[in-house]
C-alpha cells in the first residue's frame, strides 16, 4: 500500500495521541480540537481496516496493531524532525560569521559600527570573539580575525585596515591636569600604562622629553581598561587614537600636549589564504573595508618614529 501525502495529517494525530494516550492532550500539542484529532484517527482506522485505539470510559489505550504503527510512526517522524533540524542549523551556519578580534577595538570601535552592518546585512549572524589567546583557523572556528601587527603573517591573507597614532590623555578633572601646558610636564601625573609594544619610554623620546622620571603607577594588561582608569581619575594614559575616540567625544578624556606618534603596528583583517571566505564572511570584510575607506582620515598630523 503506498502512503499518500493526505495521509500525514492523520499519522501526525496518531503518532500524538499514541505517546499521550489521550486525545485532548495531543490536541492541545497540534493545536487542534480534541474532536479533530479522534476524527483523523478514525479516518486512519478506516483506511486501515484496523483499530488502533481501545476506547473505553477513563481514556483510550493501543491495541497490538496500534502499538506496532505508533513505534514506526514515531522513528520517522523523529527522523524526520532531526534532518528538518540539521538543515534548519546548516542555513543558519551559512548564514553565521565568526570573528576574533581584540576586545579593546571591539568595545570602542567596532560595536559603534555594527548597527550600520546590521542594517545593510540583516541575514547575518555574527559571533565576536575577544579571547586573548591568538586565532586558531580551525574547523569550526573563527572565519577571520582582526589583529594588530606588522601587517604580514605566514599562511595567511591579509587586509590592511587601518594605521594608528599614540597620544597622552587624560580626566579633564584629574588633580594637578591645570599644570600641564607641555609635554615636559606630563611626568608631574601618575602614568598609567598597558601591554603594548610601544609605551611611554617611545612617545617622551618622540616629543623630545629626556631624561624625566616616570613614573608608570598603574598597568593594566588591556587597553580599554587603562582608558577606563585614566577617564576615572588615576592618571595620564597613552591612548591609542582609533580606540581612544569615543572617550574624547564624550569629555571623559582629553588630549594632553604633545605629538601624536605614529604606531609601528596597524590593523588587517585576516584569514587563512587556503582557503575561501564563505559568502557571509566575505559580505562582512567588503563591508567592513568600505565602511573605513569612507571615514576620513586622521593620522596626517601623527610623527613617524
Amino acid at each position: 500500500m503506498a502512503l499518500r501525502p493526505d495521509w500525514l495529517p492523520a499519522l501526525a494525530a496518531f503518532e500524538a495521541a499514541a505517546r499521550h494516550q489521550n486525545f485532548a492532550h495531543a490536541a492541545e500539542e497540534l493545536h487542534l480540537t480534541a474532536s479533530a484529532v479522534s476524527h483523523h484517527v478514525r479516518k486512519l482506522e478506516s483506511r486501515l481496516g484496523v483499530a488502533l485505539f481501545q476506547r473505553h470510559a477513563r481514556g483510550v489505550a493501543l491495541t497490538s496493531e496500534g502499538r506496532q504503527l505508533a513505534d514506526s510512526a514515531s522513528s520517522a517522524l523523529a527522523d524526520m524532525e532531526g534532518v528538518l533540524r540539521g538543515l534548519r542549523s546548516a542555513k543558519d551556519e551559512q548564514a553565521r560569521v565568526r570573528i576574533s578580534t581584540l576586545h579593546s577595538l571591539t568595545y570602542t570601535w567596532l560595536l559603534p559600527r555594527l548597527p550600520r552592518f546590521a542594517q545593510a546585512h540583516p541575514d547575518i549572524r555574527l559571533n565576536v570573539d575577544t579571547e586573548v589567546a591568538l586565532t586558531r583557523f580551525d574547523e569550526g572556528g573563527a572565519d577571520l580575525a582582526i589583529r594588530h601587527g606588522p601587517g604580514h603573517w605566514p599562511g595567511l591573507t591579509a587586509h590592511h585596515l587601518m594605521d594608528d597614532a599614540l597620544f597622552p590623555v587624560a580626566s579633564p578633572t584629574l588633580r594637578d591636569i591645570k599644570r600641564i601646558r607641555r609635554a615636559a610636564d606630563i611626568p608631574l601625573l601618575p602614568l598609567i600604562s598597558d601591554l603594548a609594544r610601544q609605551g611611554w619610554h617611545d612617545w617622551f623620546r618622540a616629543a623630545d622629553v629626556h631624561g624625566a622620571k616616570l613614573d608608570e603607577r598603574y598597568t593594566f594588561s588591556d587597553t580599554t581598561d587603562a582608558l577606563n582608569a585614566a577617564a576615572c581619575g588615576l592618571g595620564a594614559a597613552l591612548a591609542r587614537e582609533q580606540i581612544v575616540a569615543p572617550y574624547l567625544a564624550s569629555g571623559r578624556l582629553r588630549e594632553l600636549p604633545g605629538p601624536r606618534i605614529r604606531a609601528r603596528w596597524s590593523y588587517a583583517v585576516v584569514y587563512p589564504a587556503h582557503r575561501r571566505l564563505r559568502p557571509a564572511a566575505q559580505a562582512f570584510v567588503d563591508w567592513l573595508l568600505a565602511d573605513v575607506a569612507q571615514s576620513p582620515p586622521s593620522l596626517a598630523t601623527a610623527t613617524e618614529i
